[in-house]
């Protein structure tokens, strides 16, 4: 049964979004990162995202990541400004040794914004991270 089964806790891996610098367009844009903070590689990464509130929802967007080594960091995706509206949803799920893990992050609507970036792991710039 449902009581049974041993669902592992996620540490240390996290979805932060982070304003950078995007030099073909030059302009600042929102992007989401997965980071993983952990002590060893992560695999076959599977995220699917969507932005959502009580009237709208976005198409759903798909990623895949083979590897995340250590200590390390991916672009998962660009933030459009009309989405930080929106709930925007990250299901992550990964396998980390043998154990498949999943963790649901959402940033809430107007919660993405450079007033509250704050010093976030792996990432050299300061960002937010999802909960």
């Amino acid at each position: 049964m449902r009581k049974d089964i041993d669902i592992p806790k996620v540490k240390d891996v996290h979805v932060a979004a982070v304003k950078v610098f995007n030099e073909e367009f030059e302009a600042y844009e929102w992007n989401v990162y997965l980071i993983n903070n952990t002590n060893e590689a992560i695999e076959m990464v599977l995220i699917v995202s969507k932005g959502f509130d009580k009237k709208r929802e976005t198409s759903l967007m798909r990623h895949k990541i083979e590897i995340l080594p250590a200590k390390n960091f991916a672009k998962v995706e660009y933030l459009q400004e009309e989405v930080l509206k929106l709930n925007n949803e990250f299901k992550v799920t990964y396998f980390a040794g043998t154990k498949m893990m999943e963790k649901i992050f959402l940033f809430k609507p107007h919660t993405i914004k450079e007033s509250v970036a704050l010093k976030i792991p792996v990432i050299p710039e300061k960002g937010i991270l999802a909960k």
